[in-house]
C-alpha cells in the first residue's frame, strides 16, 4: 500500500529562552539603544554614556576606571561606586556578587541585539538593586555574526567577535573580546611626578550559549561565560585585577492567547578581585605600599520564576498579568595585607560575610482604547549574616582586632504604578509613581579601601537604602521626528554615602594612620537625598541620509544629613552633575561613506561629600568615518575626545587632579555576515 510522503516540517526559528517584553513597560520611562549605537562603541558603558546622566561613578569609562568604581547609576541623583542600577543580561544579574559594580569588559557590544534603560525605581520583576532603574541587555539571536578589529594610539588594540550558528532546533552563540592598551597618564602638567604612570589595560572575555527549541513555544538556554582583566591604577606600584565566570540555565514557554507563558531560571556567578594601593609622597616622586588586597573571592547564585498571562478580556479592555518570585544569595571576603613598616606589611586582614534577598511580586497592565494602566507590588526579605573582621600581627600571629557582626534582617515593600494615555495620533502623556530599594553590598559592609592617601572604612551596620519617586511626561512621534519630556522627583532615604570623619596627618581608631593630604571616610546611612529633574530628548531624520538626536538632563539633588551627618545638609551628592547633555549626527554622505559625530557636555561635579573638591565642567566630542568596501565589510577611522579636552575625573586632598583620556585616534575593520 502506498503511503503519502511526510509533509515538510516548518522552519524553526531558535531564539534565547526569554519572555516577550511586557506591555506595561510602555507606561514608564524606557530608552532603547539599537545595535547600531552599540556596535560603534568599543565598550558597553561608553554606549550607555551617550544618554545624559548615565555614567559610572567617576566621569570616565571602563578604559581607565578601577573595577570598584564601575558601578553605574541613572539620573545623576547620587552616583555610587557600587552602582544604584540593576544590570541584567536576559534576566541574569551582571552586578558583581561582592561589590555590586559591573565589570563592563565581560560583555562585548557586538554580542547584543539591543538593550532597554528603564528609569525610575525597579519594583515589579526587578527587585533588589534597581534603585534608580534597570539596564536590561538582550544577547544576540539569529544566524550570522560580526567581527571588529582595531588599533589606535596609546597602544590600543581590540578584537571582538560574535556569531550564531543554527541547525534544526539547536543554535549556538559564541562571543569573544580581547583588548589591550598601554594607557595614558591621568595626572598632567607641573603636578605630575615620577610616581605617575600610565593606566595600562588588558582584558579578555568570552561566552557561549546553547539554545534548544524543545517545542514551537518552549525553549531552553544554557549559557557560560568568563572574563579577566588587569589594569594599572596610574600610580607606581598600584594595580588591580578582576576575574570571574558565570553560568545560567533558562527554560521558557511563550504565552499565547489561550494559555499563560512562564520562565524559570537559575544562575551562578563567581568573582575575584585584587587591588594594591600606595601612599604618595608630597612631591609625587615616590610611592610607598599601603595595602595589598591580594584576593576577594565571592560567589553569587540565584533563581527566578515568572508566570505571565496575556490578552485576557477584562472590563472592556485587554489585561496582562505576571506573578513571580526570585532569590539572590552572595558570600565573599576580602583578604589583605596592610600596615607597611620597615619595608614589609605587618598586619593581615580577613573580612566578609553573607547576604541574601528573597522576594515575590505581582505585575499587571490593562489597555482599553487610548488608556494603558500598569503597576506592580513586591515584598522582599533581606539579611546580612556571618559578618566578621579579623586582623592579625604577621610576626606573632596574635589578633589585633577580632569583630563578629550581629546578623541583621528586615523586609521591604516596594511598588510602582503608571498611567499612559494617547492624546492624539503620535502624542501621549504618562505619569508614574514608584519605590525601590538597594541592600548594601559585601564590599560596603566589610571592605575598607584606600585611594592614594584617602582611606574609607567599611560599616557592617548599614541598612538598605530606599527610593520613592513620581514623574510625568509627554511623548510625540511623527513620521520623521520624535520628542519626549519628563519631569521627576526622587527621594533616597538611608542613603549610603562615604562620609568624611577626619583629615590627616593623624591616627584614627580601626583605620590607623592617615597621612598628610589624606582624609578618613566611612560608609554611612547618611540621611536623605532629594532630587528634582527634567529630561528632554529629540530625534529627527532627513530622508535616508541624515539622522540627528539630542538629549538634556537637569537634576537638582541635595543631601539632608539629619542627625547622622549634619555637616552634609544642603550639599550636593558627590559625583552628581546638575547639567548633562548629548547630541549626535549620523550622515550618510555617499553610498559608501558615513560620517558620525557625537558631543557630550557635563557641568561641574564634586569629588567628595563635603563639596570641597571641585571637578570643572567639560565638553567632549567624538567623530567617526566609515567606508563600506562592500556589503558586510567596513573600514573606519575614529577620534575620541577630538579636541583633546581636559576632563577632570578625580582630585586628591592636596589638590592634584586626575584626567580622563586625551584625544585618541584609532582605525579598524568591521565585518558582518
Amino acid at each position: 500500500m502506498l503511503q503519502d510522503a511526510a509533509a515538510p516540517l516548518p522552519d524553526v526559528v531558535v531564539t534565547a529562552a526569554r519572555l516577550p517584553p511586557a506591555a506595561g513597560e510602555a507606561a514608564f520611562s524606557v530608552i532603547r539603544l539599537d545595535p547600531d549605537r552599540l556596535d560603534r562603541a568599543t565598550r558597553l558603558d561608553e554606549a550607555l554614556a551617550t544618554i545624559p546622566a548615565v555614567s559610572l561613578f567617576r566621569r570616565t569609562s571602563s578604559l581607565a576606571a578601577n573595577p570598584t568604581t564601575q558601578g553605574i547609576s541613572l539620573r545623576a541623583i547620587a552616583p555610587s561606586g557600587a552602582g544604584r542600577t540593576l544590570v541584567t543580561l536576559d534576566g541574569v544579574p551582571l552586578n558583581d556578587p561582592f561589590g555590586g559594580w559591573v565589570i563592563w569588559s565581560q560583555v562585548a557590544p557586538e554580542s547584543l541585539s539591543g538593550l532597554d534603560i528603564v528609569r525610575g525605581a525597579g519594583a515589579g520583576p526587578y527587585g533588589a538593586g534597581a534603585l534608580t532603574g534597570v539596564i536590561a541587555l538582550r544577547e544576540r539571536d539569529g544566524v550570522g555574526g560580526s567581527l571588529d578589529l582595531s588599533s589606535g594610539e596609546y597602544g590600543g588594540r581590540r578584537l571582538a567577535a560574535a556569531t550564531t550558528l543554527s541547525t534544526g532546533r539547536l543554535a549556538l552563540t559564541g562571543t569573544v573580546q580581547r583588548e589591550q592598551s598601554d594607557g595614558y597618564i591621568p595626572v598632567r602638567g607641573a603636578r605630575a611626578g615620577a610616581a605617575d604612570v600610565p593606566l595600562d589595560l588588558a582584558t579578555l572575555s568570552g561566552a557561549i550559549r546553547a539554545d534548544v527549541a524543545l517545542t514551537d513555544a518552549t525553549a531552553l538556554s544554557l549559557r557560560a561565560s568568563a572574563y579577566e582583566e588587569d589594569r594599572g591604577a596610574g600610580l607606581l606600584g598600584a594595580r588591580s585585577s578582576a576575574t570571574g565566570q558565570s553560568y545560567s540555565a533558562t527554560l521558557s514557554h511563550t504565552p499565547s492567547a489561550d494559555r499563560p507563558g512562564w520562565r524559570a531560571q537559575v544562575w551562578r556567578r563567581e568573582s575575584d578581585f585584587a587591588n594594591t594601593s600606595v601612599a604618595v609622597a608630597a612631591d609625587r616622586a615616590t610611592t610607598t605600599p599601603a595595602n595589598n588586597q591580594f584576593a576577594t573571592p565571592a560567589e553569587g547564585w540565584g533563581a527566578n520564576l515568572a508566570v505571565r498571562r496575556t490578552a485576557v478580556s477584562f472590563g472592556g479592555g485587554s489585561l496582562e498579568w505576571e506573578l513571580g518570585t526570585d532569590a539572590r544569595f552572595t558570600e565573599g571576603e576580602t583578604r589583605e595585607r596592610f600596615r607597611f613598616m620597615a619595608g614589609a606589611f605587618t598586619r593581615d586582614r580577613v573580612a566578609g560575610g553573607r547576604t541574601s534577598v528573597i522576594g515575590a511580586y505581582g505585575e499587571g497592565s490593562w489597555t482599553t482604547g487610548p488608556w494603558l494602566v500598569a503597576g506592580g507590588l513586591r515584598i522582599d526579605g533581606w539579611s546580612n549574616a556571618d559578618g566578621r573582621r579579623l586582623e592579625r600581627d604577621r610576626a606573632t600571629g596574635l589578633a589585633t582586632l577580632d569583630e563578629t557582626d550581629p546578623d541583621r534582617s528586615g523586609e521591604v515593600l516596594s511598588a510602582r504604578l503608571a498611567v499612559r494615555r494617547a492624546l492624539a495620533p503620535g502624542l501621549a502623556a504618562r505619569a508614574a509613581a514608584y519605590s525601590g530599594f538597594r541592600p548594601a553590598t559585601l564590599n560596603e559592609l566589610h571592605r575598607s579601601f584606600r585611594v592614594g592617601n584617602d582611606l574609607t572604612e567599611a560599616n557592617a551596620a548599614l541598612v538598605p537604602e530606599t527610593l520613592q519617586g513620581v514623574e510625568t511626561g509627554l511623548a510625540w512621534q511623527g513620521s520623521a521626528t520624535t520628542l519626549t519630556g519628563t519631569v521627576f522627583w526622587n527621594r533616597i532615604e538611608d542613603a549610603i554615602v562615604n562620609v568624611t570623619l577626619g583629615t590627616g596627618p593623624g591616627t584614627f581608631p580601626r583605620a590607623g594612620f592617615v597621612p598628610a593630604g589624606g582624609v578618613l571616610r566611612q560608609r554611612q546611612n547618611a540621611g536623605t537625598i532629594d532630587a528634582t529633574g527634567l529630561e528632554l530628548t529629540a530625534g529627527h531624520r532627513l530622508g535616508e541620509t541624515l539622522a540627528l538626536d539630542a538629549a538634556l538632563s537637569v537634576t537638582d539633588a541635595e543631601v539632608d544629613g539629619g542627625t547622622a551627618a549634619p555637616q552634609l545638609t544642603g550639599l550636593r551628592p558627590a559625583q552628581a552633575p546638575v547639567w548633562s547633555a548629548s547630541a549626535g549626527a549620523d550622515w550618510r554622505a555617499t553610498d559608501r561613506l558615513s560620517l558620525i559625530v557625537r558631543a557630550r557636555y557635563e557641568s561641574r561635579r564634586f569629588e567628595d561629600d563635603l563639596n570641597s573638591r571641585v571637578l570643572d565642567g567639560a565638553i567632549t566630542a567624538d567623530a567617526r568615518a566609515e567606508w563600506t568596501v562592500r556589503d558586510g565589510v567596513t573600514l573606519y577611522a575614529a577620534a575620541d575626545n577630538l579636541f583633546d579636552a581636559g576632563v577632570a575625573v578625580a582630585e586628591s586632598g592636596d589638590g592634584v587632579e586626575g584626567y580622563g583620556p586625551p584625544r585618541t585616534l584609532r582605525a579598524g575593520l568591521s565585518l558582518s555576515w
